[in-house]
């Protein structure tokens, strides 16, 4: 499942919701059950008591509307909270917090404003964000074109805009439209934290656009240049949020009751695209029900690396068990013309390290 659960705190008490984004296969179903499938399938709306009056309904006929007007987009909402999952669990692959998607620890993870849970919220408005623009660019969405309201030349005259660029400012506006809710009430810290950090996401896309550019001219000198605006890869998006997780600034509410302040005087204040949190993150070396810590007993470490994947980091000071075992793999490939790659499978020893 995608990294998508989350408790969301309503005036008539607290409902658990399944999927933090959208599940369209529940969602845009028709019928009588619509109600039931949106207060199962849309907890992508902020957390906390935010909601009032029919603000909560207003969101979800809006997001429904999507459904029957765009619901390619709604599909590609979907592959984006997935990408975000993946890419969630590649950058903390060997980190104490692994991004576990079980829904009984990303329920509780999102229930607190840890740095943890900014990443969660930031990864997953970048995945959709992100599949959104790609999807629009490909031409798998239908009204939805690629970018070309670039034009003109650059300074120096050696390339010119053109070109089908990536849309990204589709993917944006349907990431903030799905993902986002208006907040209703003031010193409501929780809803402030998660826009923000749903917003970094955004960004993290948005502004790391680059410069594609093809050739022009005879036998390619290459005398003009055609450019272009393309989204960057996904992996490059997620190494940007974890840079920004591990300088999170944590904040506490300002005076004024809609904004954050640092919660220490002498750092400077959040920019739009820095994540933050306001609780402290939980000890994830043991396993605890109440926090979502799966702990880190048996997890597979490297004996003989000093890093963040080394046994004596991530195993917690526990110690760890080594054995030999017998792994098969891909071996003496050749490529036959044309086009096949044949290989052999060879069975190998190799030492793995588990924590105690």
């Amino acid at each position: 499942m995608s990294l998508i659960t989350a408790t969301i705190q309503l005036s008539g008490g607290t409902e658990q919701f399944g999927h933090l984004l959208v599940d369209p296969s529940r969602i845009c179903r028709k019928g009588r059950k619509f109600q039931e499938n949106s207060k199962r399938s849309m907890n992508f709306i902020v957390p906390g008591k935010n909601v009032e009056g029919g603000g909560l309904g207003r969101h979800r006929r809006k997001v429904h509307s999507f459904c029957t007007k765009e619901p390619e987009i709604m599909q590609e909402a979907t592959r984006g909270a997935h990408l975000a999952t993946l890419e969630c669990q590649f950058q903390f692959r060997n980190r104490h917090w692994n991004c576990s998607a079980l829904p009984r620890s990303i329920r509780r993870i999102l229930s607190r404003d840890t740095r943890e849970a900014a990443f969660v919220y930031a990864i997953t408005t970048a995945g959709v964000t992100y599949a959104v623009t790609k999807a629009c660019s490909s031409g798998q969405v239908a009204d939805c074109p690629c970018d070309r309201t670039l034009t003109g030349k650059s300074s120096d005259g050696s390339w010119e805009w053109g070109g089908c660029g990536d849309n990204v400012h589709i993917g944006y506006k349907r990431s903030k439209d799905i993902l986002d809710i208006k907040i209703k009430r003031r010193s409501d810290i929780r809803s402030l934290i998660i826009l923000h950090n749903n917003e970094a996401g955004r960004l993290a896309v948005k502004e790391n656009m680059r410069l594609v550019c093809k050739c022009h001219g005879l036998s390619g000198s290459c005398t003009l240049k055609t450019c272009w605006q393309k989204v960057p890869t996904f992996r490059e998006i997620g190494e940007t949020l974890k840079i920004r997780f591990d300088g999170a600034a944590k904040v506490i509410p300002g005076n004024d009751g809609k904004s954050v302040i640092p919660a220490v005087p002498t750092i400077k204040p959040a920019e739009k695209e820095d994540l933050i949190y306001f609780d402290e993150s939980q000890d994830f070396c043991k396993s605890n029900k109440k926090t979502g810590s799966f702990g880190t007993h048996g997890r597979q470490c490297n004996s003989s690396s000093i890093g963040v994947d080394g046994c004596d980091l991530l195993c917690c000071g526990r110690g760890y068990v080594s054995k030999m075992v017998k792994v098969k793999e891909y071996c003496r490939c050749k490529f036959q013309w044309c086009c096949e790659v044949t290989c052999d499978t060879c069975t190998k020893r190799k030492t793995v390290s588990t924590c105690r």
